[in-house]
């Protein structure tokens, strides 16, 4: 098998790695600025876990590999405002939205998108961050620096957020995952619930449509995700991810494929079905909170943890809970909830509440 090298050494590098094991797939994650000639690139396929880096010697070397997969879609989907007229030039749907150039469109906007507008940073807001919620007034709060660097979307009154994972090969085939309800608090991701039997068929199948017409589009080889926000019977699409995604960790233990083998088996062309997914599965993350041993005790908890260190707001690991009861799945839930500090337990309970 070629190896593969992953430009970021994060969470998402190291589970691409154990993934590939198994499957004798030598997988090297490499920091943004390791030096060249300390990685096995040159014989490589050349994958990354993040849309956007700095210019480092490394990065500067993997600009000109030729096995550098979706080299020029990284720079083009880590930009909201390209992303977006991505979506307007395929004709699919998302909050309507506009660049912010200048303070003096504030009126303009307000008449457009209405009184609840969302600010977003072109490049490098995630998990919440580099957004602000905007109501008549509140314009005057935010930073001066971000005029010309952000676009303004408006507030869309949803009723849910769900994601989509597929993976697309080189020959054009596409395989996609169950549609997974997703819970974001204070922006970032929660808790995941994949329910593969209780899945509307008609917004699974035009999720994959809209996520398909994408790949194809871009010519796009390896997994991707899109967030969307449910409205009605519609779905818009909130953001795009050319990556393996964190709403597509339940596939680890729910699927006969995870989202990180299937990523490795398209970008090296290796035979690509479609995952079986087995079960209900819930995915929670584990945010500034220490390891508990006590998780362990429960034979449903797979937990996923990254040896990073402890801080507030930092994704440490997840617990994956999987089984084909769903009533037995709901008592794992409540059990665990006691094992998890206080913060966690509204989105343990909406998860359960998924699964009724």
């Amino acid at each position: 098998m070629r190896p593969v090298c992953v430009l970021g050494n994060g969470q998402l590098g190291r589970m691409l790695r154990q993934a590939g094991e198994p499957l004798g797939i030598a997988v090297y994650p490499v920091g943004l600025d390791a030096e060249p000639e300390a990685v096995p690139y040159q014989q490589s396929v050349i994958t990354a876990e993040i849309e956007r880096w700095p210019e480092t010697a490394l990065t500067r070397e993997l600009a000109h590999h030729n096995a550098f997969i979706n080299r020029d879609i990284f720079p083009r989907l880590a930009d909201r405002l390209p992303q977006k007229q991505l979506m307007d030039t395929l004709g699919l749907a998302t909050a309507p939205w506009k660049l912010l150039s200048s303070p003096a469109q504030w009126p303009q906007l307000f008449a457009e998108l209405g009184d609840f507008i969302i600010v977003k940073r072109r490049t490098g807001g995630y998990d919440g961050r580099g957004q602000w919620r905007i109501r008549p007034g509140d314009e005057a709060t935010l930073p001066p620096d971000i005029y010309g660097e952000c676009i303004v979307e408006q507030g869309i009154p949803f009723s849910g957020e769900v994601s989509l994972v597929g993976a697309r090969n080189a020959n054009g085939e596409s395989v996609f995952y169950t549609l997974t309800h997703n819970l974001h608090q204070e922006g970032m991701l929660r808790t995941s619930v994949a329910l593969p039997d209780m899945a509307d068929q008609h917004v699974q199948q035009l999720a994959e449509k809209m996520l398909s017409s994408i790949m194809d589009h871009l010519n796009y080889i390896g997994v991707m995700a899109m967030e969307c926000f449910i409205v009605g019977d519609h779905l818009l699409i909130n953001e795009l991810a050319p990556r393996v995604h964190n709403s597509g960790h339940w596939t680890q233990n729910g699927a006969s494929i995870s989202q990180f083998e299937l990523h490795l088996r398209a970008i090296l062309n290796l035979p690509m079905p479609q995952p079986a997914i087995f079960a209900p599965s819930v995915m929670i993350n584990l945010i500034g909170t220490e390891i508990n041993p006590a998780w362990l005790s429960l034979p449903l908890v797979r937990l996923h943890w990254y040896e990073k260190e402890v801080r507030p707001a930092r994704k440490v690991g997840h617990l994956n809970v999987t089984d084909a009861d769903k009533r037995t799945l709901q008592t794992t839930l409540q059990t665990l909830a006691s094992l998890l500090p206080p913060e966690y337990q509204s989105s343990v309970k909406w998860a359960q509440d998924k699964l009724s």
